[in-house]
């Protein structure tokens, strides 16, 4: 059994998380910081399904592992736009 944990937004990530992960929570800490979103107090919360890391931040943004192909997936949330143009 492994347990989770948690951390700052640009702290440093926990030890044994596999490198592309790492790769994929540095991006989306850089495309946060270069659109200019105040994310003082966000944090990341690591949890562990199937002995496979899970990470989530506290906008929604979610990075998952696929161990078969060493690969690292982030999914974004989905922010509905105010669109006054209603297309009928």
């Amino acid at each position: 059994m492994q347990l989770g944990s948690r951390w700052p937004i640009g702290g440093t990530v926990p030890s044994g998380l596999p490198h592309v992960v790492e790769i994929a929570v540095q991006a989306v800490e850089e495309e946060l910081h270069a659109v200019g979103e105040d994310t003082e107090g966000w944090h990341w919360t690591l949890t562990w399904l199937e002995s496979k890391p899970v990470i989530e931040l506290e906008d929604g943004t979610v990075v998952r592992y696929n161990a078969s192909e060493d690969s690292a997936t982030i999914t974004q949330p989905v922010i509905a736009a105010d669109d006054d143009d209603e297309w009928i």
